[in-house]
């Protein structure tokens, strides 16, 4: 989807131009691959641009960091500060925000421990990444050829910057093959996630969600689905799911900060159907909290002008 332009992007500490935001052609990262991210969104809300489940994402981003060996040079409160400092700064009323880990100019090769490490915050109006017609009524997806790859080859639970040539993959070929998202398997055959989403299926009656030994991230919406279900006394687990599991589900939907609650609507051509009852109250529950209307769920906003 394309990029809607704002003013400013905070980098190390500093806010600077949109279109002074760039880096050198020799930047690390650039080569090779090693940094983290995070995707987070913030909603209008009455009280005005409130971001969803902040803290939880930069400490992840720490997390992913840890996992692959790069020092960040400032704090979980440094960043989260950064992000309501960036969305207030470019009076967006709702937006996608991307804080980004990178390694910068000045060392070549392999080895990155002597490079140094760097940070931005951007953020920008978006809409919903698998669109309207996806959150309403699903989206067709398929297994991929593509596996996700295996613990000891590349570290799942990071949110690495290279990490994502696997999803991209994916990616593609469902779109060249007609659907708008893929399922990637784990080196033992069982479901592991989509593209850049964690999947669910509906069992009995029953949330299921592949573990993250399957490959899965372990995903903030996905915490925060598991919390609306054990709220509506829906029955949530996580379990190895097989390819067939997903064909005679009840139902299936996806999430994460980028798509949200996107009920899945056939995979590899058989169909699950429309939105099921369970979805559906995942949605409206979800979308209620993220537009500041569910008072029981007030801690996961953070307001952008409190």
């Amino acid at each position: 989807m394309p990029i809607e332009k704002t003013e400013k992007i905070w980098m190390n500490g500093e806010f600077v131009n949109w279109d002074d935001a760039t880096v050198h052609v020799l930047t690390h990262t650039l080569h090779y691959g090693n940094g983290t991210f995070e995707g987070i969104r913030a909603y209008e809300t009455d009280r005005g641009p409130a971001v969803f489940q902040l803290r939880p994402h930069i400490e992840r981003l720490f997390q992913s960091a840890k996992i692959l060996f790069i020092d960040i040079p400032w704090t979980v409160d440094d960043l989260v500060k950064g992000v309501l400092d960036t969305v207030r700064i470019n009076k967006v009323s709702s937006c996608y925000i991307r804080p980004l880990v990178y390694l910068g100019y000045g060392e070549i090769g392999l080895n990155p421990l002597a490079c140094k490490v760097e940070v931005s915050i951007s953020c920008w109006p978006w809409g919903a990444y698998l669109g309207d017609e996806g959150i309403e009524n699903g989206v067709k997806v398929m297994i991929s050829s593509w596996q996700r790859h295996g613990p000891n080859a590349m570290p799942p639970a990071a949110k690495g910057v290279g990490h994502y040539i696997n999803s991209q993959m994916a990616k593609v070929q469902a779109i060249k093959a007609g659907y708008e998202e893929a399922i990637l398997l784990s080196p033992q055959g069982y479901v592991s996630e989509c593209t850049g989403e964690n999947l669910f299926i509906v069992r009995d009656g029953a949330i299921i969600t592949p573990p993250t030994s399957a490959g899965a991230l372990e995903g903030i919406t996905q915490k925060t689905v598991r919390k609306i279900a054990e709220d509506l006394g829906i029955p949530y687990s996580q379990g190895n799911i097989l390819r067939s599991d997903l064909y005679i589900a009840e139902e299936a939907f996806l999430s994460g900060t980028a798509a949200e609650i996107v009920p899945i609507r056939s995979v590899d051509d058989r169909e699950i159907g429309d939105p099921g009852p369970i979805t559906k109250a995942i949605q409206e529950i979800y979308f209620d909290v993220v537009r500041g209307k569910r008072p029981e769920y007030e801690s996961w906003n953070e307001y952008v002008n409190p």
